[in-house]
C-alpha cells in the first residue's frame, strides 16, 4: 500500500508505503487524524490529490464511530413503544448474517450465548466483539482496527491479542492498528508510523519509531503544563453515605445479572469496580445513578435517600457528576464542545438552561484543562471519539460533584489524556471534596487513592 502527496479532509501525508508481511500500527493522539486515515483507506474519504495505491478490494474497518452510527441507527429503529412487548432491534446473530452456529475459531470472544441478544443490550465491551465478528466474518484483505483493544476487559484483550497475533502470521488477512496507546503495541507489530496533525512525521520499525526520543517526548503528559484548577464552586455539606446498597440484584426475564452485591461508599472512600465484559458492571452503576428502573426493587440508599422514599431524581443527580459509554452514546444533541460542558450543570443531554458569566468562565476553564479550549465552539459531533470523551469528562467535573462516577472514562484516549484522567483523579482525591467510583480494565488504573475494590466476576460482588 502506497500514499503519496496525498491531501484531503485534515490529512496531508508526503509518503508512506507498507509491504506484505509487515504488521502496521498508526499512533497518534486524540484529533491527530487517525480517523480520517481509516476512512482514506477504506474509501470513504476521497482524496483532494495525489497517490494513492491500495492493493486490496475487501476492506472492513472497526471504529468507535462505526460502534456509534450502528447504535444510534438501532434507537431509531426501536418499535418498543408500539409493541406490546420490548422491541430488542437487530440481534447479534442477525448482524453477523449466521444462520448457524458461531465458527469455533471465535469461540474465545465469549460470544456465543450472546447471539439472539438485541445489540442495543449489549455492553460496551460486548458490543464491540459483535463489531470485530461481524469485520472477521466479512473475509476482509485488509482489516483496519482502530482502537481494538478498547472496552474489553483484561482476559478479552490478551485472549485478542494472541487470535490477532495468529492470524497476522497466517498470512490470511493484512492487518493495520489505529492506536492512540503505546502501552497497546505488541511484540508481534513489525513497525510503527507516528501521526501528528493529519501528518505521518516519523515511521519504521517498532524499535526505531518508540525509542526515538522526540517521539517519547510528544507522546508524554506533563502536569505542569496545566492551566490553574478552577476555585470551588460547590461548598454544600456532604451526604453522610453517598452509596449504600444491600444484597443488590438486577435480573432481566429470570436470568440474573448479578446477586448479592452489596456496597457502601462514604464521603472520601474512593472505589474501584472491576470484572469480565458483561459482569455487570455498568448495569450497577445505572441502579446507582437512577437510570436503571430497578434501582427501586432494591435495598438502595443515595445520597442519603432511600430509593423509592418519594425522592425526586434531580435531588441525587445534582450531586453526582457521570462519564459512561451509554452516556457518551447518548449524546446525540446539536450543541458545541463549549455547550456540553456547560449542560453539566444541570444534568441534561443538551443545554437548555440560561448559564451565568461564573458557569461559562468555569466550563471554559475545563475546556482548557483537557487541552479543548480552542475547540469550545466547534460541533460535539465534529470532536474525535477521544476529544468527545474529554468533554464529557469536563462536563463531569464542572460542578464538582460529591460522587463522580466514570466507566470507563479513558476509553478512546491516547497516553497523554489518559494520563491527564488520572492526575486529575489524584488531584480530587487531595481536595476531599469529591469521591470516586470507577469502573476499569487497566491494570495500570488500579490508582493508590483506591482503598475500595468491588469486583463484579462471577454472580457475586464482593468488598
Amino acid at each position: 500500500m502506497l500514499l503519496k502527496n496525498i491531501s484531503c479532509a485534515q490529512l496531508s501525508i508526503s509518503r508512506w508505503q507498507t509491504r506484505p508481511g509487515e504488521c502496521w500500527v498508526v499512533l497518534g493522539r486524540n484529533g491527530s487524524g487517525k480517523r480520517q486515515l481509516g476512512q482514506l483507506i477504506q474509501g470513504e474519504l476521497t482524496a483532494q490529490s495525489g497517490q494513492l495505491d491500495i492493493p486490496y478490494e475487501r476492506i472492513a474497518l472497526l471504529s468507535f464511530e462505526a460502534q456509534q452510527a450502528l447504535y444510534e441507527q438501532e434507537l431509531k429503529n426501536d418499535d418498543t413503544d408500539f409493541m406490546d412487548h420490548f422491541d430488542p432491534g437487530t440481534t447479534v446473530r442477525e448482524l453477523l448474517h449466521l444462520p448457524a452456529d458461531l465458527p469455533a475459531e471465535f469461540a474465545f470472544l465469549g460470544m456465543t450465548e450472546l447471539l439472539d441478544r438485541g445489540y442495543r443490550q449489549l455492553s460496551s465491551g460486548e458490543s464491540r466483539k459483535a463489531l470485530l465478528l461481524q469485520a472477521l466474518l466479512q473475509n476482509p484483505e485488509l482489516l483496519v482496527l482502530d482502537e481494538p483493544y478498547d472496552s474489553l476487559d483484561v482476559q478479552s484483550r490478551q485472549d485478542l491479542d494472541r487470535y490477532l497475533a495468529n492470524l497476522q502470521a497466517s498470512g490470511r488477512i493484512q492487518l493495520l492498528f489505529l492506536l492512540n496507546s503505546s502501552g497497546d503495541i505488541s511484540p508481534w507489530h513489525s513497525h510503527v508510523a507516528i501521526m501528528e496533525k493529519g501528518e505521518i512525521i516519523a515511521s519504521g520499525t517498532r524499535e526505531q519509531v518508540l525509542n526515538d526520543p522526540d517521539i517519547q517526548s510528544l507522546l508524554a503528559f506533563d502536569p505542569n503544563a496545566l492551566p490553574p484548577w478552577p476555585e470551588t464552586l460547590n461548598t454544600e455539606a456532604l451526604p453522610d453515605i453517598l452509596v449504600q446498597l444491600r444484597d443488590g440484584k438486577v435480573a432481566y426475564g429470570g436470568s440474573p445479572v448479578f446477586a448479592h452485591v452489596s456496597l457502601v461508599i462514604a464521603p472520601g472512600q474512593h472505589t474501584l469496580v472491576t470484572g469480565r465484559n458483561g459482569s455487570g458492571k455498568s448495569t450497577l452503576l445505572a441502579l446507582i445513578t437512577g437510570d436503571h428502573p430497578q434501582c427501586y426493587g432494591n435495598d438502595l440508599k443515595v445520597m442519603n435517600f432511600q430509593r423509592g422514599s418519594g425522592e425526586s431524581i434531580w435531588q441525587i443527580k445534582k450531586r453526582i457528576g457521570l462519564v459512561s459509554p451509554e452516556l457518551h452514546r447518548n449524546h446525540r444533541v446539536p450543541g458545541s464542545a463549549l455547550h456540553i460542558v456547560l449542560s453539566g450543570f444541570f444534568d441534561s443531554i443538551g443545554l437548555y438552561e440560561d448559564v451565568n458569566e461564573t458557569q461559562i468562565r468555569h466550563a471554559r476553564q475545563w475546556l482548557a484543562l483537557v487541552n479543548l479550549d480552542l475547540k469550545a465552539t466547534l460541533p460535539f459531533k465534529q470532536l474525535s471519539y477521544g476529544e468527545q470523551r474529554l468533554v464529557l469528562i469536563a462536563r463531569a467535573l464542572v460542578k464538582q460533584p460529591a460522587l463522580l462516577i466514570l466507566d470507563e472514562p479513558t476509553q478512546g484516549l491516547d497516553d497523554v489524556n489518559r494520563h491527564r484522567i488520572m492526575y486529575f483523579l489524584e488531584h480530587l482525591s487531595t481536595q476531599q471534596r469529591t469521591t470516586i467510583l470507577m469502573v476499569s480494565h487497566r491494570l495500570d488504573e488500579r490508582l493508590p487513592l483506591f482503598r475500595k475494590h468491588l469486583d463484579m466476576d462471577g454472580s457475586k460482588g464482593s468488598e
